[in-house]
């Protein structure tokens, strides 16, 4: 099958052309139709299948076919990201594949000026793409209409629930139409994205091109046991002896990242660190000189484990493992993407034994142990126990991940009260559970039969195997 099989106008056709594509993914092939259609979506796909080609492309094809008049404030399509840097990703899709058609879309994030983004909205817009916080801090200014909102996209919706938005999500879905277009797209069907899509969608489409917890075949996975005091010296060896020239590595912490970086730098190798602290100018120049080859290393936090989508990485370094078994499989996701090869390496010390037990049983796979004999761990050295947490202590997605880093115009007070909730006592968390066990609401309730069976499937998959619970992702 190819793109042309698949209801898209001839602009559409030409920019992807223009792109070297002329086979669909398999998440294209079922989603993009569906999406055309008008009828809500329910899917999951690993990362780097085309995703977000699966939803942008559709979307500007529904876009062509009317053309209302937009007045002050509105919007016809929204798509909510959990961070800045996914948020630009999709920005780029819809620029890439729109080249040819007459639209008007904006990006709304956290640390930069808002006023702009207001203004740019209050001439109407067919698309914008958020994130959950500066959106609703936008709304509160009453800076935007929903009422004219056709479709409503939320992208790695798993992703946005690890990091706290469900609150924002919830205060947002308020104010938007009943009746309207909602996809919703998810790396996990885990249970809590079931809630969610019972809540959100009408008899959707169930979209799934891949099982939960796998990772891309063409990714070649390799672990290296070292002692936490030699990784940077491993590291740098490494890029040296095999001539690596492009290579993302993984810390859990932020001031990890910076330590890292620095060592590097003063070993020879060109880096920069990219994370929740960093301005969005710093991030953005970092980004761009890590895709031009300008620098060897871009040295990043959890934060941007599905945000950076770069053509045919070669390399993905766990330096350290993630405390969460899926992020194993999101950050290693950054390479082998669109059917090309990958190599994700992972430095695990005596303290990380645990943590690579839990991720090999998630993924239902032994990563494969090559052992080198300058860096033959000390036996004598005891493990100690991990401190951090997901990013290295950063609540709920980090100090500025709320949406997707800081802001102006109160974000980031509302990010340090959630904060302060996030990091109370085990009373606390208790109370939280608690909450979390109330049943659905009515409307949640009264979900149609078709839309229950589909999701009674996937609790009778995901039965066998079990799932990550929301107290383990409150923990990250």
């Amino acid at each position: 099958m190819s793109f042309t099989n698949l209801g898209l106008n001839e602009s559409l056709l030409k920019a992807i052309k223009d792109q070297g594509y002329d086979t669909p993914t398999p998440i294209q092939k079922q989603a993009i139709p569906v999406v055309i259609e008008g009828k809500d979506v329910l899917a999951a796909a690993q990362t780097g299948t085309g995703k977000t080609a699966g939803f942008t492309l559709p979307l500007l094809e529904r876009l062509s076919e009317t053309h209302p008049k937009m007045h002050k404030n509105q919007i016809r399509v929204l798509v909510l990201t959990p961070t800045r840097e996914l948020a630009a990703q999709v920005a780029e899709s819809i620029k890439t594949y729109g080249k040819y058609m007459k639209y008007s879309s904006t990006v709304i994030f956290g640390g930069v000026g808002i006023n702009p983004q207001l203004a740019t909205i209050r001439k109407g817009v067919d698309i914008v793409i958020a994130t959950p916080g500066r959106l609703l801090d936008i709304a509160g200014q009453k800076g935007i209409d929903f009422s004219a909102l056709e479709t409503l996209v939320l992208d790695e919706a798993d992703r946005m629930l690890d990091m706290g938005f469900i609150h924002d999500i919830k205060k947002l879905m308020k104010m938007m139409p009943q009746k309207r277009q909602t996809l919703l797209f998810s790396a996990t069907f885990s249970s809590d994205i079931k809630k969610l899509a019972s809540g959100l969608l009408r008899d959707p489409v169930l979209v799934e091109v891949a099982r939960e917890n796998t990772t891309a075949e063409q990714i070649s996975q390799v672990v290296h046991y070292v002692d936490k005091s030699r990784k940077r010296e491993l590291l740098s060896q490494l890029i040296k002896t095999n001539d690596w020239r492009q290579v993302l590595v993984f810390t859990r912490t932020k001031h990890g990242a910076n330590k890292l970086t620095k060592q590097l730098e003063e070993a020879g190798i060109s880096a920069a660190a990219i994370h929740g602290n960093k301005s969005q100018g710093a991030r953005t120049k970092a980004l761009a000189s890590f895709k031009a080859n300008e620098i060897r290393v871009l040295v990043a936090t959890d934060i941007a484990a599905r945000g950076i989508d770069i053509d045919q990485l070669p390399h993905v370094v766990n330096y350290e493992l993630p405390n969460v078994p899926e992020d194993y499989v999101h950050r290693i996701g950054r390479t082998g993407r669109a059917g090309q090869s990958g190599e994700a390496v992972s430095l695990v010390c005596i303290d990380e034994h645990k943590l690579l037990f839990d991720i090999e049983k998630f993924i239902k796979s032994e990563i494969k142990k090559v052992h080198i004999e300058a860096f033959t761990p000390d036996p004598s050295i005891q493990a100690e126990p991990i401190q951090n947490g997901r990013g290295g202590g950063q609540k709920r997605g980090g100090g500025n991940a709320r949406s997707g880093g800081g802001s102006r115009n109160g974000e980031n007070s509302r990010n340090r009260n959630r904060n302060k909730s996030n990091t109370g006592n085990k009373q606390d968390n208790n109370k939280e559970d608690v909450k979390k066990k109330k049943p659905q609401n009515s409307a949640a309730a009264q979900i149609g039969a078709r839309m229950q069976e589909k999701l009674d499937k996937l609790d009778k998959r995901d039965a066998s195997t079990g799932s990550v619970s929301k107290n383990n992702n409150r923990r990250r």
